[in-house]
């Protein structure tokens, strides 16, 4: 038979760990208590999983531990979350407010061996990694406050030491980031092209591994970018603009432009400021969860526009473009075909 006082005393803990407030020995004691058994070992994983859905599900801002931790557990008394109860009520209720509660995942697996103090704390366990899937926008706060929006088909992967020693972070796909300022722990987001370096700002970052172009806008403060394509090359971007990577060539092209129109998304629209068709196309599948083809001849083809994702279907959108008289579309077995 389970000790119900046991696990009450890890809900205690993991209320601590998760609100920054956790001492060596709460460590210390989460890494034992999880060692002892897989069903240790899941139930903090699950419960930090079931924490990290709560605080998106309520827009949850600088965290409150005790209001946080009275909403987390009226979750667990649930035990199933309201996407998994009303599927079909979900879906309907995703398509006014961007799928607030997109997937996230929590993985939290410890690593054997001695804890040595605050300093490994990053290595008690493995990375959070957070995702928002196919068709879905998610919000969430780090642990250091920053507020991050996670775009469809994208990633965001930190350490559980993310700011004790460091505030780095892999992001794969696009995020909006309203960064807490702490000059002491640079905000650094690393990509196979490029590393956006910060120390107080708000900027939206896109970087999909199948687009070939990234682009950073920066809406205030200052950020550093280091170009991994063209090595020891370093700009420095300032408010209201853009620069664009081209990840064949590994030139950076920085323009001045509307940059709040980079953060659109967030508010469920979808935005081309001059964008490829072919990465048009590729933000459609991620957003419609349908499949597009494009003809080599229109490939390179830039179009602007934006569009409510709410109130607008893919053929809507599809028919909007097309009607500069610039591309034609069709549907075979399934497919958009632009051409």
């Amino acid at each position: 038979m389970p000790n119900k006082e046991s696990y009450i005393e890890m809900d205690r803990l993991i209320d601590q760990y998760i609100s920054g407030h956790a001492d060596r020995d709460c460590i210390e004691q989460l890494k034992q208590w999880s060692l002892e058994s897989d069903a240790h070992r899941i139930y903090i994983r699950d419960r930090i999983e079931l924490w990290y859905t709560t605080s998106t599900l309520y827009g949850q801002n600088q965290p409150d531990a005790e209001l946080a931790f009275l909403r987390f557990k009226n979750r667990i008394k649930k035990q199933t979350a309201e996407i998994q109860i009303h599927p079909h009520k979900q879906q309907s209720f995703a398509r006014y407010f961007w799928r607030i509660a997109a997937a996230v995942l929590v993985l939290v697996l410890p690593l054997a061996g001695y804890w040595g103090g605050k300093q490994n704390m990053e290595n008690a366990f493995a990375d959070i990694v957070i995702e928002a899937p196919v068709g879905a926008r998610t919000c969430m706060y780090l642990p250091d406050g920053t507020q991050v929006w996670l775009n469809a088909c994208s990633r965001l992967t930190y350490s559980q030491g993310f700011g004790i020693n460091d505030r780095n972070l892999k992001l794969e796909g696009e995020g909006y980031f309203e960064v807490s300022r702490n000059e002491q722990l640079p905000f650094i987001i690393h990509t196979q092209e490029v590393d956006v370096t910060v120390l107080g700002t708000q900027f939206n970052f896109k970087n999909y591994a199948d687009d070939s172009e990234a682009s950073v806008s920066l809406l205030s403060g200052k950020v550093k970018l280091c170009n991994h394509l063209r090595q020891e090359e370093t700009l420095y971007l300032q408010p209201n603009e853009k620069v664009t990577l081209n990840k064949l060539t590994g030139e950076m092209k920085t323009t001045r432009t509307q940059v709040q129109n980079s953060k659109i998304w967030t508010h469920d629209e979808l935005f081309f400021d001059e964008e490829l068709l072919e990465d048009i196309a590729k933000k459609l599948m991620r957003n419609y969860d349908v499949k597009i083809e494009v003809a080599d001849s229109l490939k390179n083809t830039r179009f602007y526009g934006s569009f409510k994702m709410s109130g607008s279907t893919i053929e809507q959108v599809l028919e909007t473009i097309s009607s500069t008289n610039r591309m034609k579309y069709k549907q075979e077995k399934g497919i958009y075909i632009l051409y």
